[in-house]
């Protein structure tokens, strides 16, 4: 049957689809917009079975606020171009807004809100049909709190942050949490909130660091002692390039070979632990001020932490919870 511009249009305003998918929906339909409706969603659904295994890195990530309640949510698909489509970035807001309004505590249950004619994951399957790529919903946050605020980095829906206040605070102090959020990605606001798991791994890392370089010291002396050359000594390949241009014999290689394992594991069973547990403790202290939000240096002005930033705009300001999401891999 034929089928007019304007029965065209208008399915193309319900469900967003193409101009060709509307129009040959609508012929196979017989002009029965439920039925073109449905013929458009099955599309999608058979797109997204068989892009299932493709990965979604790219996507639209955006961040609203409310005032006492943010929330930021990532819809991600293919490729850039999907992304950057106006309708692809109107349904992130949607789903977006659905979720912020029904204050969701998970991805599931933002599935299962209803959108236009079904569920917003229907939604979401017949825009994998008119894009022809995977599409699914990623990352999604939310904090609350006496004032909320949120950034979208440089504007780009690649990456947001949303940060939560324990009462109303001036704009630009909020702002510029959340851009310190997005560009030093911290990991907790302050010791107390790092987990103990990533301070157990983090202690042991800086104390393996601290005993191999007094056995390298050590080692090094050692050397130095012997009137060894430190650069022919410094591993295998330099000690064949000494022996190949003749600067050592392969005796001399082999003595400096035992002489390294010996020094190595005199030290290394001799190591002074307190020694040890100090410095790594000063490492600690580093690790810290670098994940923890407080203690790290403003991104706009370095002589200051963020701990000092808070301070100085209300003596009472605190963060209570901050969120951070990118599509980019760090």
């Amino acid at each position: 049957m034929a089928v007019s511009m304007a029965d065209i249009q208008h399915l193309r305003k319900m469900t967003g689809a193409g101009m060709m998918d509307c129009k040959n929906a609508l012929a196979e339909a017989e002009g029965n917009f439920d039925k073109a409706v449905e013929i458009i969603r099955k599309k999608g659904q058979a797109v997204a079975a068989k892009r299932s295994d493709r990965e979604t890195s790219e996507g639209c990530v955006l961040a609203k606020s409310t005032g006492d309640y943010a929330a930021m949510i990532a819809l991600k698909c293919e490729t850039d171009f999907v992304a950057k489509n106006a309708d692809f970035v109107a349904l992130t807001q949607a789903i977006l807004d659905a979720a912020i309004a029904n204050k969701c505590q998970t991805i599931d249950e933002i599935k299962a809100l209803p959108m236009g004619n079904g569920t917003i994951q229907d939604a979401i399957v017949e825009r994998s049909g008119i894009t022809g790529e995977k599409t699914e919903l990623d990352g999604y946050f939310f904090v609350s709190g006496a004032c909320t605020a949120v950034y979208n980095h440089q504007g780009k829906n690649q990456l947001c942050t949303i940060a939560a206040f324990n009462k109303a605070c001036d704009t630009q102090v909020a702002h510029e949490i959340c851009m310190q959020i997005a560009a030093m990605n911290p990991i907790a606001i302050d010791e107390a909130g790092v987990p103990e798991s990533v301070k157990a791994a983090e202690i042991q890392v800086a104390i393996d660091k601290t005993k191999k370089e007094q056995v390298d010291k050590a080692v090094e002396a050692a050397l130095k002692k012997a009137g060894f050359n430190l650069y022919i000594a410094e591993n295998e390949e330099h000690l064949n390039e000494g022996i190949m241009k003749g600067n050592i014999t392969e005796a001399q290689a082999e003595e400096i070979r035992q002489l390294k394992a010996k020094v190595a594991e005199e030290k290394a069973a001799n190591l002074n632990e307190q020694m040890i547990e100090n410095i790594a403790k000063g490492r600690m202290g580093k690790f810290f001020k670098e994940v923890c939000l407080l203690k790290q240096e403003s991104i706009m002005d370095p002589k200051k932490t963020i701990a000092d930033v808070l301070k100085a705009a209300d003596a009472e300001l605190q963060i209570v919870d901050f969120k951070r999401f990118t599509l980019r891999a760090e």
